[in-house]
């Protein structure tokens, strides 16, 4: 998912840093309102950091030639919403592209745009057409992180087809391809990363229920409910 640095011709980088930073500036307003209102919240917030950060480490090889990683953004979409998990994973890409070669600082707006707010947007969509309904609250998170994961993908899929539309096909002809290099490799990812963070939501249901249930994660009824089935 990291662009490289120097990947991205300057125009197109320039583009996805407009589109990043509107959507960080109203991430920090929304993480400085949560936390004047509960400062119990950063606990929480820096755990779905640290799954962030992990996950989107994992520069695991490609059966099509690339390599590809978990993005870990689902459980922050689902505690706080797409906004704040774009400043979080805006944070955890600046590291990476620091210290680890992962992406790099002229391509960071583009991976902001992929991983920290489209994947977590679609995400959050799944996330709030289920939040209501009689769907098991892990099922839930496993699809709405799931989906995240694979939104990212074909996000950045989209990013290097408008950068480099192919000879033949076009804009079209480049995007499928691109799509067909990641989605691969990134579809049972995408299913690992699902169970892996309904796991650690069920771990943090059954230690600490009160924080999601401040925030409004689900309904009061349905977390008891849910620790209750656990007991």
């Amino acid at each position: 998912m990291h662009i490289m640095e120097g990947f991205l011709p300057l125009q197109w980088c320039l583009v996805w840093w407009i589109v990043a930073l509107p959507c960080v500036i109203f991430g920090i307003y929304q993480l400085k309102k949560i936390l004047a209102a509960d400062r119990e919240a950063l606990p929480l917030l820096g755990v779905t950091g640290g799954f962030i950060f992990i996950l989107s480490s994992l520069k695991l090889p490609s059966v099509t030639g690339s390599c590809s990683h978990p993005t870990g953004t689902g459980l922050s979409t689902i505690s706080f919403g797409p906004w704040i998990t774009a400043v979080v994973c805006s944070i955890v890409l600046l590291f990476q592209s620091l210290f680890l070669a992962h992406g790099g600082l002229s391509v960071l707006g583009a991976n902001i745009v992929s991983m920290g707010i489209i994947g977590p947007l679609a995400g959050y969509a799944i996330y709030r057409v289920l939040r209501d309904t009689r769907a098991d609250i892990f099922l839930t998170v496993f699809l709405a992180t799931a989906v995240a994961d694979m939104v990212t993908y074909v996000t950045t899929s989209l990013q290097l087809a408008l950068a480099y539309p192919a000879e033949t096909g076009g804009f079209a002809g480049s995007f499928i391809l691109f799509l067909g290099i990641f989605a691969v490799t990134q579809v049972p990812l995408a299913i690992v990363e699902g169970i892996v963070l309904a796991l650690v939501f069920k771990y943090i249901i059954a230690l600490k229920p009160d924080i999601l249930i401040r925030l409004k994660v689900f309904s009061e009824e349905r977390i008891l409910k849910a620790r209750g089935e656990m007991e």
